[in-house]
């Protein structure tokens, strides 16, 4: 279990963007130049049209583009109306570099994640992707 009480504390007072429920927040395949937390509201993250998670305040999505450069995984669209803190490629490197709770919180999203989709994907004849 990851515990989101971090990216809020960092995030919570800093400026975010609203979007509406229903607004397309990243699209799969797009190049990311950033991560984003999730202050209040929920978003759905969706891997070729499936719904595969829905995310709420205190976590984040993202963040692979911002270690591995490759295209988003995933399109992440608003479920309720909510407001984001985007979290750039120079904050990111500051905030891993200079917080080391930060990086492990990161981490551990990503192998929660991860170990989310090995156990959908066991039995399954295709690998199930991870999220954005």
């Amino acid at each position: 279990m990851v515990n989101t009480n971090l990216f809020l504390n960092l995030f919570r007072s800093k400026p975010g963007t609203e979007y509406k429920a229903g607004q397309t927040i990243i699209e799969a395949g797009t190049v990311g130049q950033s991560m984003f937390v999730v202050i209040e509201g929920a978003a759905e993250v969706q891997v070729a049209g499936k719904r595969i998670d829905v995310v709420g305040p205190g976590s984040i999505f993202g963040e692979m583009a911002l270690i591995d450069d490759t295209p988003r995984s995933a399109t992440v669209i608003a479920e309720t109306d909510c407001r984001l803190v985007e979290v750039d490629r120079r904050r990111f490197e500051f905030m891993v570099s200079e917080t080391p709770y930060f990086a492990l919180a990161v981490m551990r999203v990503m192998a929660d994640r991860l170990r989310k989709a090995n156990i959908k994907g066991a039995g399954a004849s295709e690998p199930v992707p991870t999220v954005a």
